[in-house]
């Protein structure tokens, strides 16, 4: 079996009217893909690769976890009509010398097969900047890897997404070849509409949750700072709730208790001490990991 084999494009999950995002970011994303889709008659036809031989075919999405990047990448492949390689640095990365720039290629060789969307989450594993000291095998494979996945971002002729909460650790190297979008964190008038598309059916999404006549959606917007993957947890634990109660539907104490437990989780996050080391050390581990992904 090819390496390339390994790596299977799939039909999306998502598409755009179940993405909630700020009219800014879904702009320029479509301004990022017209760029695209007339690349060949402006660089080729108007000859534009005399003074860029290498045009942009990569977006970058960066903001805070759990704002709908990866949501959007998927919906980028259901709106051209094209499959979705996810590919993550696990599926790149080898213990062997070598063969992490190998999974590079197979990865961009099996999209380009099926002239599917490559979309690489995590990427800032992938794409921090490469080191200037090299001092072991294991350093030479990491720049090794990350030198051939520009040479294939700069020959490849298909759309590759790339997803990260850390873009700050990004080689310029890279972020020069990116055509770059932020995702901002929903404000009360988006969350309410995140909240809509996990509560009520949708023309793409029959959603038959029984909820009760108090759910008021405009309260648990405006109550809770949430993010999307937050209020799809509440809305999960709230409906397994109610199941395992036997109960008609869901209420909105039940959404509101969900909700509780989240934000509960996270003050305790910010409190956590590992006892087998000193508190202050551990406290500011703990406090940049949540700067990170929070």
């Amino acid at each position: 079996m090819e390496r390339s084999d390994r790596f299977i494009p799939k039909e999306p999950e998502y598409s755009f009217d179940r993405v909630i995002i700020s009219q800014r970011t879904r702009d320029r994303i479509m301004e990022a893909l017209n760029l695209i889709s007339f690349r060949r008659k402006v660089f080729d036809e108007w000859g534009l690769r005399v003074i860029e031989p290498h045009p942009s075919s990569a977006l970058n999405f960066y903001g805070k976890s759990g704002v709908g990047k990866s949501m959007a990448a998927e919906a980028v492949a259901d709106m051209l009509g094209k499959k979705i390689l996810r590919v993550t640095y696990a599926d790149i990365e080898s213990k062997y010398q070598g063969e992490g720039s190998k999974n590079v290629d197979a990865a961009f060789e099996a999209a380009g097969k099926d002239n599917a969307v490559l979309f690489i989450d995590e990427a800032d594993s992938l794409l921090s900047k490469r080191l200037s000291e090299v001092t072991s095998g294991a350093d030479q494979s990491v720049n090794a890897l990350r030198s051939q996945l520009l040479k294939n971002l700069d020959r490849f002729e298909g759309i590759v997404i790339f997803a990260t909460n850390l873009v700050i650790s990004y080689d310029n190297a890279f972020l020069t070849r990116l055509i770059s979008v932020e995702f901002e964190s929903p404000d009360a008038e988006a969350r309410k509409k995140i909240w809509a598309v996990h509560l009520r059916s949708t023309e793409t999404s029959e959603l038959k949750i029984p909820l009760a006549d108090d759910v008021d959606i405009s309260e648990l917007a405006e109550k809770y700072d949430f993010c999307g993957r937050e209020i799809k947890r509440a809305v999960i634990s709230a409906c397994i709730c109610s199941a395992s109660e036997n109960r008609p539907c869901v209420t909105q104490s039940m959404l509101t208790k969900a909700c509780e437990a989240i934000v509960s989780e996270g003050q305790d996050l910010r409190r956590a001490t590992d006892y087998s080391a000193p508190d202050n050390a551990i406290k500011s581990v703990v406090g940049e990991c949540l700067q990170k992904h929070t």
